[in-house]
């Protein structure tokens, strides 16, 4: 497959991060919109539960946890949970186990052409969240990617709750000149995963994976036209999507079911370090994301991002990751329905500035997350800042907190 290069309408690609099914991974300027005043909910401990927790059987006892990822402790669902792992699956040891492979996936009917001849790395992506009931909630600290953060790449974020571990992969591609990433399907990564698996022997030879009963809606979640009609056709063969245009969303196929690996075997884990470290310039229209005036606001957003990473594996087999992303925006005030859009403010500047970080062994995992976005001058007319904190570990850590400032 060729190197995928979106061409999207500003205005368009504006619309379409309002919409659902659009995985967050630093956005730089993304939160809350609120009208004047200050909005904060402080220092807020985790839930003892969401609601809907699902009951399903595995083999010779059952597992009951949440069927979907948040992003928060609201409840609120962001992806489907459509891999369960038990055995020897701590979050290291599968990402050992995806690490030590090479890209050569054509005995299995994937084509030698990218992201299909990756290799699996540590993934940049935002914190998400997940719930099993005898452990409580977990944090995505493990994450990995097959293919690139630019332009697409197959997903995972693993969650480890207790002697097992949740988690979901999806097949995402970064929206041009964002930081954004648009999931386009589940079950194509979920085979890939499946076949990778089996490629590194750890699955268990008498009893190696079964699936659940249904837990979550199938299809799940759309991609917006804005996005789906700027996908070349080959990609769009690839999902399982019409080959023409569309004017509604095109649903993501699912079918509602995760799958349980049984993990006996383990791969060793190599010492060492990695680091990504690129820049994201974002140039794009879209809906202003806190302390709106009323109605509906726009701003055109220019200005590098840089993002960087750091993961390292300790011989003792601790894995430790951080993550830091810091832009310098110029934001104008901006009416999308004209062609081309018009400003109808003056440019000021904004600040974004997120850390992720996070501590993995084989009995738990700790991930903390936080994200700041400051307009400059703070002061003045719908203007104000955004702080996001979210802590998510064992033993009642897990907390979360978020203050918008706006001035009226």
């Amino acid at each position: 497959m060729r190197k995928l290069k979106l061409m999207l309408p500003a205005a368009c690609i504006g619309l379409a991060m309002t919409l659902a099914a659009c995985e967050h991974n630093s956005n730089p300027i993304g939160g809350t919109s609120q009208v004047g005043g200050i909005g904060s909910v402080s220092n807020k401990p985790a839930p003892s539960s969401p609601p809907g927790l699902v009951t399903t059987p595995v083999w010779s006892g059952s597992l009951a946890f949440w069927p979907y990822t948040g992003t928060s402790f609201a409840g609120q669902p962001q992806d489907p949970i459509n891999l369960i792992f038990v055995g020897q699956c701590a979050p290291g040891e599968i990402r050992a186990a995806l690490m030590s492979l090479d890209g050569d996936r054509t005995a299995y009917g994937f084509p030698n052409s990218f992201p299909f001849n990756s290799t699996w790395r540590d993934a940049i992506g935002d914190v998400q969240t997940a719930y099993g009931e005898t452990y409580g909630w977990a944090g995505s600290a493990v994450q990995l990617e097959c293919g690139g953060y630019d332009p697409l790449r197959f997903h995972i974020r693993l969650f480890q709750v207790g002697d097992w571990t949740l988690g979901n992969a999806h097949l995402d591609l970064l929206i041009p000149n964002t930081t954004e990433h648009q999931v386009i399907q589940w079950e194509l990564a979920e085979q890939l995963l499946t076949i990778d698996l089996i490629r590194s022997g750890v699955l268990d030879a008498s009893n190696p994976m079964m699936p659940t009963p249904p837990i979550n809606p199938a299809p799940y979640g759309g991609i917006p036209p804005y996005i789906y009609n700027a996908l070349p056709v080959e990609l769009r063969v690839l999902i399982g999507g019409p080959l023409g245009d569309v004017t509604v969303p095109v649903p993501i196929m699912s079918d509602g079911h995760a799958m349980v690996f049984n993990l006996e075997g383990t791969a060793e884990r190599t010492p060492g370090s990695a680091t990504q470290d690129f820049v994201i310039n974002f140039d794009q229209i879209i809906p202003k994301p806190f302390c709106v005036s009323g109605g509906f606001e726009y701003l055109y957003v220019q200005g590098p991002v840089r993002l960087r990473q750091f993961n390292t594996q300790t011989p003792s087999g601790r894995l430790m990751t951080q993550f830091h992303a810091l832009g310098h925006l110029s934001l104008t005030p901006v009416n999308p329905m004209t062609n081309p859009p018009t400003p109808i403010g003056e440019t000021y500047k904004a600040i974004v500035n997120e850390h992720h970080k996070g501590i993995v062994t084989d009995q738990n995992t700790l991930t903390s997350a936080f994200q700041m976005r400051i307009e400059i001058p703070p002061t003045g007319p719908a203007r104000g800042r955004l702080q996001v904190n979210l802590n998510v570990g064992p033993g009642g850590s897990s907390h979360y907190s978020m203050e918008i400032s706006c001035e009226p």
